[in-house]
């Protein structure tokens, strides 16, 4: 079992274990070591505060261990993914924490055909880690070293890829409200939509500082963006998390539209086009009941997979499937992208309103979802739930009592140390319940003081 990976890369507080600069050191060493002789890699980071000192050092271990180092500055993770593929680096790795606080930060990696990293590969290259670690001195002496110049042109190449996937797009004199969560996606999305033209764009929180970062904005909160179109009197928001690998958005009326009714609007344009293959669209097991019912109606299966975007890719790649994608806003192209990519999907997602000629709202008008809670536990250890009696029979007492007529996930988070409980169900009442009641019993067991949930 892993340690040190989750779902999205090495993650934690920056400057505590596994995060520190003597780990981060070793962390570059055994990925120069793992890669292979004399490695060529690229290097990008989000706008947070320690991504500079995390990428020096970095960087350090990675020329200590016998690799050359490009860097890219501040960019999206999916930029990272496609510079890495098209320009034969051996790897590419993100220095980000994606939705999460400043105080975080993360370490990301690709290979060099631009897909994340499987899990048998990521345990291989954690283990060396630690053998590493337990070898290593506490007096061993710690440099940085600064990347080489940072590359503007990488940049320029990826705005190029993003607008050629959407040849001849045009806002269609829409007003729209951009929110750019002060991460990554700061350092393209002005030039990118301001290359669309035909319409008027507004940018909010574009200006990063190290310490705003998803601050109330961004699409771990859109209801922000929601609330700014209502205000501007927009057609549409959309909004980005820190690293730009996802989005979010709003319709005209300032409705939040998740990634579940993108999935639903991109599937039914793709099968219309004849481009879904086997009229198969792979979700994960965090997707709403209602975006099931309304694939169904329109001749479309969907699967499901667990969380996290790699995951989805692989159930793409061994089905065959056209379109994947998260609730939370992965989407994922098969073809155009490797990983999820807020602003291709912003792209494609504008292409289908154009193209269409209708609004978000009355394209989502009949995606009708079934209530759903999801309740974040702090934990201060991840056991496996079903090994803990009175986890195990909250959980069985919920499925029991909801049967068909809803669903229960229990599921840790692959990014920090959280429990999520999530319940679907017709009745309101009972979801509340069950949520509330497995949540408790989570709580008692493994629990820190504080818990979060919300309503989706």
């Amino acid at each position: 079992m892993k340690k040190l990976f989750g779902t999205d890369g090495i993650r934690g507080v920056a400057g505590q274990f596994p995060l520190d600069p003597a780990t981060v050191h070793i962390v570059g060493l055994a990925l120069a070591h793992h890669i292979g002789d004399s490695p060529r890699i690229l290097i990008g980071q989000d706008t947070r505060e320690s991504s500079d000192w995390i990428a020096a050092t970095l960087t350090a271990g990675l020329v200590a261990g016998g690799a050359s180092v490009e860097s890219a500055g501040v960019i999206p993770t999916p930029a990272i993914a496609y510079l890495a593929r098209v320009h034969k680096f051996a790897a590419g790795i993100v220095i980000s924490a994606s939705h999460n606080p400043w105080v975080d930060n993360g370490i990301k990696l690709f290979g060099s055909d631009g897909y994340k990293l499987p899990d048998a590969t990521e345990l291989a290259i954690e283990a060396e880690i630690f053998r590493r670690i337990e070898s290593s001195t506490h007096n061993t002496q710690l440099t940085t070293h600064n990347c080489l110049s940072v590359n503007e042109a990488d940049r320029a190449e990826y705005i190029r890829s993003l607008l050629g996937a959407v040849p001849d797009l045009s806002l269609d004199s829409r007003r729209i409200v951009i929110d750019c969560a002060n991460g990554a996606a700061s350092s393209i999305a002005p030039q990118l939509f301001a290359e669309l033209g035909g319409g008027e764009v507004i940018l909010t929180h574009a200006s990063p500082n190290g310490r705003n970062i998803n601050e109330q904005c961004g699409a771990l909160y859109p209801k922000t963006v929601a609330a700014e179109v209502v205000q501007q009197h927009a057609a549409m928001g959309i909004t980005f998390d820190g690293d730009a690998d996802r989005a979010l958005f709003a319709d005209e009326h300032g409705n939040v539209v998740n990634g579940d009714a993108v999935l639903l609007l991109a599937a039914r344009d793709l099968a219309a086009r004849g481009l879904l293959t086997n009229s198969t669209v792979v979700a994960t097991t965090m997707s709403n009941m209602g975006l099931e019912a309304a694939l169904k109606r329109s001749g479309i299966k969907m699967l499901r997979a667990p969380v996290g975007d790699k995951y989805v890719l692989e159930q793409m790649l061994a089905t065959g499937a056209a379109l994947g994608g998260e609730q939370s806003g992965h989407i994922l192209f098969t073809g155009r992208s490797t990983t999820g990519d807020g602003l291709l999907t912003a792209l494609m997602l504008l292409d289908i309103l154009h193209r269409a000629g209708k609004t978000l709202g009355e394209l989502t008008a009949d995606l009708k979802t079934f209530p759903q809670v999801i309740v974040n536990v702090k934990v201060r250890e991840k056991r496996p739930l079903e090994e803990i009696a009175t986890v195990a029979a909250a959980i069985s007492a919920a499925e029991a009592a909801l049967a068909d007529s809803g669903r229960v996930v229990i599921r840790y988070s692959g990014t920090e140390a959280l429990a999520r409980v999530m319940i679907e169900a017709e009745s309101e009442a009972q979801m509340q319940q069950h949520a509330n009641a497995i949540a408790a019993a989570i709580r008692e067991e493994l629990g820190q003081q504080s818990a979060e949930s919300k309503n989706v």
